[in-house]
């Protein structure tokens, strides 16, 4: 064996030798050495690496679920929007399972009640467009007409002919129908979800209150409890004010004989789902089809919609979702807004409550520390 081993084999030696003297019947495993400086730079440098290496991969992963996260949170928002249903049912003797399946039950009627009437509309529209093809046909091939103008001057009937015979119409339709399974099997996993969550919203709240500490508890039950009266009052204040905007609909465009009255009524109700602009999107379309009616009953239409935006504004949020949601006029814009951006429709059709949530923070948590500051 080489020379060169020899030193090292003789430390090693003498470190068996003294862990031999450590080891006692007392402290087998001998006596613990000195703590680790934790202001030592590597230790310093390590930590603050695993810390952005966490950060990073937390980063990552929500970037990677963010889908599946925006259901987790729609349906947890609607949870707790239903949970006052809920609540009123079992106030009166019912099981929180037969209250949950008897909320879900009507519900799902009311879902089958409005596919019942929108279906039947939309395959009639798309018979009648069928039908009214061929006279567009031959309205772009006049040039006298608007239509045949427009042909002339964009090539429309030529670009069209390319997209039905080009390859990409089978792209197109495979797309749609990816598109449309998507839509189907994300809103399956939301209702699936929201009834899970509806059902152990009680253990659930439990739960997140036992995470925080026992001294701030109490408190933290108040303002989570008030956090969710606010939002369980905005969803069902909300679709109560989109029922009324899609029934007023439909008997002013029946009164004025406006047609495909009830695809109108139903685009309406759903769009004014969407806060500050939805009843604005709604108007400007059915105004639009008024049109083809006459010009005055288009103003007419035209006026329907302000003076219903005002009521709906002064009179309806006020009484239906004002005792619950106290939020500014300009923090509903911007929340709006900022929803919107960030997650679409979803993101404005939550940003009220959540706006509401994080008033009522600031006013009872922050407002109190800074004046005492």
């Amino acid at each position: 064996m080489p020379e060169s081993q020899e030193p090292e084999q003789g430390s090693f030696a003498d470190a068996e030798a003294a862990a031999a003297e450590l080891s006692t019947t007392a402290q087998p495993l001998g006596a613990k050495g000195k703590p680790l400086n934790r202001r030592s730079p590597f230790l310093l440098g390590l930590a603050g690496a695993a810390g952005v290496a966490v950060v990073y991969g937390l980063v990552q992963i929500v970037v990677g679920l963010q889908d599946i996260l925006v259901l987790i949170g729609l349906a947890l928002f609607l949870a707790i929007g239903l949970e006052p249903a809920v609540s009123w049912l079992t106030r009166r003797r019912f099981r929180r399972w037969l209250a949950v399946t008897t909320v879900f039950v009507v519900g799902l009627l009311a879902l089958g009640g409005f596919l019942t009437a929108a279906i039947p509309v939309v395959v009639e529209q798309g018979t009648q467009l069928v039908a009214k093809a061929p006279g567009w046909l031959h309205d772009a091939q006049n040039h006298n007409t608007v239509l045949g103008q427009l042909n002339d001057r964009f090539h429309l009937q030529s670009q069209l002919e390319g997209v039905l015979n080009g390859p990409g119409l089978g792209t197109g339709l495979l797309g749609a129908g990816q598109a449309v399974f998507s839509a189907l099997t994300n809103v399956l996993i939301l209702i699936v979800l929201t009834v899970y969550f509806l059902a152990d919203l009680p253990r659930i709240r439990a739960g997140g209150y036992r995470l925080i500490p026992h001294s701030r508890r109490p408190r933290a039950i108040l303002l989570g409890d008030e956090i969710s009266t606010k939002v369980g009052g905005y969803v069902l204040g909300n679709l109560a004010i989109s029922v009324i905007a899609g029934v007023l609909t439909l008997a002013w465009l029946l009164i004025f004989g406006v047609p495909y009255a009830a695809l109108l009524a139903i685009t309406v109700a759903i769009l004014d789902l969407i806060p500050v602009v939805g009843s604005v999107v709604g108007g400007v379309l059915v105004s639009l089809v008024a049109l083809t009616v006459s010009l005055p009953v288009c103003l007419a239409t035209i006026g329907f919609f302000v003076g219903y935006r005002l009521v709906e504004d002064y009179v309806l949020v006020p009484r239906i979702i004002g005792g619950a949601v106290k939020v500014p006029a300009l923090v509903t814009v911007v929340a709006v807004i900022v929803g919107g951006a960030l997650l679409g429709i979803v993101g404005a059709l939550v940003a009220i409550p959540i706006a509401a949530a994080a008033l009522l923070i600031v006013r009872e948590i922050l407002y109190p520390r800074l004046d005492r500051a």
